[in-house]
């Protein structure tokens, strides 16, 4: 037989190893080692943890110069073709790692630690060979660094005669947990006569004898053998000692809370915008073909109902649906409906499961278990097989965007995954992104409308309240006399509400009314919040804290005063204004904690609160029938910030936040609390009027040459130093300027608008393309310079950003 060769992208990220390498294949690991495997193969001289992403039968490098694979960590593939296909492709359009991209596709539980677990098996084992590996132990735990490739190779001869076992133990978080479980005799006449000699009042025994002659052969675990009989613990080993049943563990699943729900959610009868959208997916289903359908469809419209139709018809031809949403803990109704149509063919993916749980879950996706997997970014790598269909509800969010390497946005990654299964990709959204509106409009995409609420419920009606008129009569305070009214008139009918202020904290900043000084966060410079409760200012992009100072530091003036406002201060001044009311904030000072935002939104969905108070958290994917009343506190906060796309993101987040009132039988009203109540975006999302907010935009980047019109490609450089970074970015500019064809538009260098974070200070360049890859090639050996640089520099190619701040 002739010798296999592997293809393997080694645990090294650097640009240098951003490649296969080929190793040879011992002969005990030929016909077992797959594509998708992880292995460990010496580099260096070390061992590391590779994937293998290719098998071969030729080398361009002699046999004898080739390093061995080591071993392997898996028995079965842990990545499918498509995935190890996507990795390639993914990392040269991100210009990413290709390690880090296969990294990411899988749950923290299979990343690497390097540890092997090695167990006696044979008590005969001679001691020199006890000694030496298992350090006269039983049991011990070793890193694959230990030991030389030889050593490996006698171990692993030593496992296949049986003197010992090897288990690799993956980051020791990895592992399967297990659950005792008893299997029951199928012996009979072994039983009966068991029970003929049992004595009289042995009655828990002769009822396990019983149960186990009704049951014979079957296996059932500890706890349910409890549940369903009520055995004691010395029962069950009572009869392990007599022969009618043996202990065994079982593998115990992670379950999250609340996912095993079984199916059986009534179906709503689609109206005819929904049946025309449903029958365009589903026929495009049919034909196994790939398109992109962009759902745009008002708030309450019945997007979902579509979206879970189409999933329960695909399903049905034997195909598995991936289900992605923006933020998973922003959208437990959602998920919760997903559960009730589904039950328990659904897996749910997301960073805010444990480890063990998100292990789980990924292997009952992997091995075929479920059906559908909902989860947020990261679930757009499922190993599902046999796709049918993909759904990316809120499209336009930016949390589908990964904000560090590899900068991947899971939206594009959808549509790749759909193009290769050739299926349908729904792209859902109130409010699109301008890309995504653009080309459905040029036809990439079939754009499909939902114009009307579901179940004949109205769009709310919305009121602008300039605070510049409000402030000159109450210079200090988050509620206008209109909005203040509001809310006591629905206290007064027990009905709820929902207040948005887009900033967490007490306040915005601290400063002294003497000499104007603002405390700043000496690593990233920037004026710090206030938090009340802990009585500190907060940087909330590093995490550095300082007590509130009572002396200004600057000219030692007590007049240090607080100015703008956080969702603690609009918290106390609700509950001074309205004492009686019952409020529930949100934000991410109060959900840190896990399950805490679930359990949040469940108080206020069972009514123990009349007002749901909170930051963005609070503007989407919610459905609660007695919300009639939402509340803008300051709909300018992103308004202001240095970035084109600040439009686009206060429009959407005001249409989310307003679609929140009136979803059912009760109308609803929403109040707007502006500074800039001209702004188009302001004024557009009153009217509820995305396409008449659309047109203006376009013509605002046309004329702006930005997005969707260009292509954009951020350059992000950073150092430790100031002058350091300034130097090289206007190096890296001068380089490009060489290279970049006429019709490529460079800004830059500049320093970034938050210039400096975590003790680092941020220059960028941007590039302005007509074709999305046409700088591919010189962006590619930029960034492998960069590898070189020295002093703390580094340097990031990032496509298509979605901030630049």
């Amino acid at each position: 037989m002739a010798t296999r060769y592997a293809q393997i992208i080694v645990d090294v990220p650097t640009m240098q190893t951003n490649r296969p390498y080929t190793y040879a294949l011992p002969a005990d690991l030929q016909g077992q080692v797959q594509p998708g495997m992880r292995v460990i193969v010496p580099f260096g001289h070390r061992q590391v943890m590779g994937f293998v992403v290719a098998l071969t039968d030729k080398s361009d490098v002699a046999a004898e110069e080739l390093k061995e694979v080591t071993t392997s960590l898996d028995l079965e593939p842990v990545l499918s073709p498509e995935l190890v296909q996507l990795s390639a492709e993914l990392a040269e359009d991100i210009f990413a790692f290709r390690i880090t991209i296969l990294q990411s596709m899988l749950p923290n539980s299979l990343k690497a630690d390097y540890q092997q677990r090695l167990k006696l098996e044979k008590a005969d084992l001679s001691d020199d060979i006890r000694v030496e590996y298992l350090e006269g132990q039983q049991e011990r735990d070793v890193k694959l660094s230990k030991f030389t490739p030889k050593q490996w190779r006698q171990l692993k001869q030593l496992a296949a005669e049986g003197w010992l076992s090897i288990e690799p133990i993956i980051a020791n978080r990895g592992r399967i947990k297990k659950q005792r479980a008893y299997q029951l005799s199928a012996d009979s006449e072994f039983l009966e006569e068991a029970a003929g000699q049992l004595r009289a009042n042995a009655k828990q025994q002769k009822h396990l004898l019983d149960f186990i002659l009704e049951n014979q052969g079957q296996t059932f675990t500890k706890k349910e053998l409890q549940e369903m009989a009520d055995f004691s613990t010395a029962t069950l080993q009572a009869g392990v000692k007599k022969g009618w049943l043996q202990a065994t563990d079982v593998e115990l699943l992670r379950r999250p809370a609340g996912t095993a729900i079984e199916s059986g959610q009534q179906w709503h009868q689609l109206n005819p915008e929904q049946e025309a959208a449903y029958e365009a997916v589903i026929g495009a289903a049919h034909a196994q073909t790939y398109q992109p359908f962009l759902l745009e469809g008002i708030t309450g419209s019945g997007k979902t109902e579509v979206y879970l139709q189409a999933a329960a018809e695909v399903l049905k031809s034997g195909k598995t649906v991936l289900f992605l949403v923006p933020e998973i803990a922003l959208t437990p109704q959602m998920l919760e409906r997903v559960r009730a149509r589904f039950g328990n063919k659904t897996a749910v993916l997301h960073s805010g499961l444990s480890e063990g749980e998100r292990y789980d879950e990924w292997r009952r996706t992997e091995r075929g278990d479920v059906q559908v997997v909902v989860g947020a970014r990261s679930a757009v790598f499922a190993p599902l097989t046999n796709l049918g269909l993909i759904i990316v509800d809120e499209e336009h969010e930016t949390s589908y965007q990964q904000a560090d390497n590899p900068r991947y946005n899971a939206r594009d990654v959808a549509l790749w995954r759909a193009a290769y299964h050739d299926i349908p990709v729904i792209l859902g959204s109130a409010t699109p992104s301008l890309e995504s509106r653009s080309r459905a409009q040029k036809g990439v995409y079939q754009h499909l409308m939902l114009t009307k609420r579901a179940g004949g419920a109205e769009l709310p009606k919305v009121e602008i309240v300039d605070m510049k008129e409000s402030m000159a009569d109450q210079p200090d305070t988050n509620f206008s006399t209109s909005l203040r009214n509001k809310i006591q008139a629905r206290l007064d009918r027990k009905e709820q509400m929902v207040l948005l202020l887009n900033r967490r904290g007490y306040s915005s900043f601290v400063m002294c009314r003497d000499c104007g000084f603002v405390p700043r966060d000496p690593n990233c410079n920037l004026a710090m919040t206030l938090h009340m409760d802990t009585h500190t200012l907060k940087c909330h992009y590093c995490g550095y804290q300082e007590p509130i100072p009572q002396i200004c530091p600057a000219c030692g003036s007590k007049r240090i005063r607080y100015y703008g406002t956080g969702t603690q201060k609009a918290e106390a001044e609700l509950m001074d204004l309205f004492p009686s009311a019952r409020v529930i904030r949100i934000d991410q000072d109060t959900t840190r904690k896990k399950g805490s935002l679930a359990k949040a939104l469940q108080r206020f969905g069972q009514g123990e609160a009349d007002i749901l108070l909170g930051t963005q958290m609070v503007a989407k994917g919610l459905d609660f029938p007695d919300v009639t009343l939402v509340g803008v506190l300051n709909a300018d906060t992103s308004l202001g910030l240095p970035d084109f796309h600040a439009a686009e993101r206060t429009f959407q987040l005001l249409t989310q936040v307003a679609g929140r009132a009136g979803r059912h039988e009760a109308k609803g009203e929403v109040v707007i609390q502006t500074f800039n109540p001209e702004h188009y975006a302001i004024t557009y999302a009153q009217k509820h009027d995305y396409e008449g907010f659309y047109r203006q935009e376009m013509a605002i980047r046309h004329a702006g040459q930005y997005p969707p019109y260009f292509y954009t490609v951020q350059i992000q450089m950073s150092a430790p130093e100031e002058n350091q970074v300034a130097l090289q970015a206007a190096q890296v500019g001068r380089w490009l300027k060489k290279r970049i064809p006429n019709n490529v538009i460079q800004l830059g260098p500049s320093p970034q608008p938050i210039a400096k974070l975590k003790n680092r200070y941020y220059f960028q360049i941007l590039l302005k393309l007509k074709d999305d890859h046409e700088m591919d090639g010189f962006l590619h050996e930029l960034a492998d310079r960069a590898q070189k640089a020295k002093n703390g520099l580094q340097l990031n190619v990032i496509r298509n950003p979605l901030s630049f701040m």
